[in-house]
C-alpha cells in the first residue's frame, strides 16, 4: 500500500497539535504516577481518560487541519492524501 505524503500543517496548526500531544504526555506521566503509587483506581481511570481524550483530539486536529489542506489543494494534485485515505483515518478514531 503506497502512502503519500500531505505538506507540514501550517505553523498555527502544527503549534496546537503539538501541544495537545505534550498534554497528553503529562497526562500519560500522571497516569503512571498514580499506578506506582498504588492510587486509587478512580483517579487512575480519570487520568487515563484525560489521555485518551487528548489523544482523540490531537488526531481529530491533524485530519482537520489535512483536511483544509486537501481542500485547498488543487483538484487532481498528488500531495496529499485522497478523501478514501482521510476517511480511513477519521474513522480510525471513531
Amino acid at each position: 500500500m503506497a502512502t503519500t505524503r500531505a505538506a507540514a500543517p501550517s505553523t498555527d496548526a502544527q503549534k496546537k497539535i503539538l501541544n495537545r500531544l505534550r498534554r497528553a504526555r503529562g497526562q500519560l506521566d500522571a497516569v503512571i504516577n498514580a499506578v506506582e503509587s498504588e492510587s486509587h483506581c478512580r483517579d487512575v481511570v480519570i487520568q487515563l481518560a484525560a489521555v485518551t481524550s487528548a489523544l482523540d483530539k490531537a488526531g481529530f486536529a491533524i485530519i482537520s487541519t489535512a483536511l483544509r489542506e486537501c481542500i485547498d489543494t488543487e483538484a487532481g494534485a498528488e500531495s496529499g492524501p485522497t478523501p478514501d485515505e482521510l476517511e480511513k483515518l477519521f474513522l480510525m478514531l471513531a
